[in-house]
């Protein structure tokens, strides 16, 4: 027994001898490795250190990567090293600047460095001081090469600094200003030098105080060039009439909210040229006979009417019947019923072409919606807001007769969840339907439509609001809305469909968050009334 015993002792202690010198042998196999690993790492890092491999790429090449990467990833490339920033400087075609006055101090080394920049954006917040005269024309020196110039609240440039701009900048082809000071002579001072000028968008030039005493604003030698012109929130208006009227090859003309009488200036136009193709009046003075005028053009493919009360069917019934190639038509009918099923069955007779129809504060019935869904068989885009006359039995002939319709939107219209229900046995291709403050419309509605075409994204805002709690002191009561995605399938096209919904589903988000944020407000309220009470009753 005892031999047996100091034998196993002895075979023990042997297999432990050779399970270490095992282990030792490991340990030391492994510190070569990492040993060599380490060794062979810094090899190659030191040759990683000598060697660019970026060196043999041309600097077309660079620049080619460069203008495919977005302005943050540009502004991380330009700090590798010297060469990939003077390279990215030298193909930055498109530059925004904060135009504050200090901006004159910097002007030299930036544009040394970019010089190749066709694309200039000036934009000033209103608090601050703008960039002057000197500054301009120091810019217009050292780019002359300016294609598009946008300038936004530069309220210390003036009519002098604007013409020496235009005068060392012949090749502008697009200019847009809003809210600076500068005046009808500087305006002037562009239209008379830059003569490949194509597009002009003006808003609030407060240069311009009186219209009674303020020359005209011509064409100048941009009149052949011109192609679009846009004014916005301009008080005297009336003085760009000349320029309107001198644009010979205008094709799209934009009013938003200026003084003058339209009708007067549209016949004037219409006898001048024929090349018009869309036009957007809103708030304007401009009644039936500025319709009449629009007629004339024939090649009209796109007309907005936002909230010009004096226009009727009349004036609509002339458009439809001679713009034949219409396209796209919007109508805010500022619920003045001006407007109704007589223009639109016009519309439907003769613009068989129509892709997208809005009609907001205008009343059609089921007969106008049967002959526009009849004869205009590529309608792909429908909205109808604000009106009183649209509910299930229209929404039920939408959805058996506009086979073509992708695109709804219903707000504010007397709709329930069977007209729900009839979208969901209608219009194939429908992708995307949007209904906001129809307030028959429940969630269950839009649930079972996204049920039943699960290719299909519903958005639902209900416009109920919330009972006030403390999550509305960050805003205010919030609105019930609801993004219904549609459930992803075998196939992708859920998940495409998804994708195009985000917005709806960011202000789910922010519901469910307010609701949340409530529902621990009250928590919270109630456990420290729960505390009160019981140190009360203790005490």
């Amino acid at each position: 027994m005892g031999q047996s015993a100091s034998t196993s002792a002895i075979s023990s202690g042997s297999s432990r001898r050779g399970s270490n010198h095992h282990h030792c042998s490991r340990s030391e196999s492994m510190a070569q490795i990492s040993s060599m690993q380490v060794e062979e790492n810094a090899h190659f890092q030191q040759i990683n250190e000598k060697f660019d491999y970026t060196s043999d790429l041309p600097d077309e090449c660079l620049a080619c990567i460069f203008q495919s990467l977005g302005s943050g990833d540009r502004k991380q490339c330009s700090l590798v090293c010297w060469r990939w920033l003077r390279i990215e400087g030298q193909t930055r075609h498109r530059l925004s600047l904060n135009a504050n006055a200090d901006l004159l101090t910097v002007v030299p080394s930036l544009f040394s460095r970019f010089d190749a920049v066709t694309k200039l954006a000036l934009k000033c917040d209103r608090r601050s001081v703008s960039i002057d005269d000197d500054a301009l024309i120091l810019i217009s020196h050292r780019c002359r090469n300016i294609t598009r110039l946008k300038l936004r609240a530069c309220r210390e440039l003036t009519d002098f600094g604007m013409g020496v701009f235009a005068k060392n900048c012949k090749g502008l082809k697009k200019l847009s200003c809003g809210s600076c000071t500068f005046g009808a002579k500087g305006m002037s001072a562009v239209l008379d030098n830059c003569s490949a000028l194509e597009e002009l968008s003006v808003k609030r030039l407060r240069g311009i105080t009186d219209g009674s005493t303020v020359e005209p604003i011509g064409p100048g030698v941009a009149a052949s060039s011109l192609k679009t012109i846009c004014l916005k929130e301009q008080y005297n208006g009336q003085c760009f009439w000349p320029l309107i009227i001198g644009a010979k090859n205008l094709r799209t003309l934009k009013l938003f909210r200026c003084s003058g009488d339209c009708d007067k200036l549209l016949q004037v136009i219409a006898n001048r040229t024929t090349s018009m193709v869309e036009i957007h009046l809103e708030r304007l003075q401009v009644s039936d006979l500025g319709l009449v005028a629009i007629s004339h053009f024939s090649n009209l493919e796109v007309l907005h009417l936002v909230k010009t009360s004096e226009c009727t069917n009349a004036g609509l019934v002339s458009v439809a019947e001679r713009c034949k190639l219409m396209r796209k038509l919007h109508i805010d009918g500022w619920k003045a019923n001006r407007i109704g099923d007589e223009g639109l069955s016009a519309v439907a007779k003769c613009c068989p072409n129509l892709q997208e129809l809005v009609l907001i504060g205008v009343n059609p019935t089921k007969l106008s919606l049967e002959m526009l869904a009849a004869n205009c068989q590529n309608l792909e885009r429908l909205a109808l807001c604000a009106s009183d006359t649209v509910g299930d039995p229209e929404i039920s002939c939408i959805a058996a007769k506009c086979l073509a319709l992708k695109k709804l939107c219903i707000k504010s219209c007397p709709v329930s969840d069977q007209g729900m229900r009839a979208l969901a046995c209608g219009c194939p291709n429908l992708v995307k339907v949007k209904v906001k403050k129809c307030r028959a419309v429940t969630y269950e509605g839009a649930d079972g439509l996204r049920t039943s075409r699960e290719s299909l994204a519903v958005n639902l805002d209900t416009g109920e609001t919330e009972h006030q709690d403390a999550s509305a002191s960050d805003g205010g009561a919030q609105e019930n809305a609801v993004e219904l995605p549609p459930l992803v399938g075998l196939n992708g096209a859920g998940a495409a469909n998804i994708a195009s919904s985000s917005s709806g589903r960011s202000n789910s988000l922010k519901a469910r968050l307010g609701l949340l944020t409530g529902w621990n407000v009250v928590t919270c309220t109630l456990r420290r009334w729960a505390g009160s009470h019981s140190s009360s009753r203790g005490s």
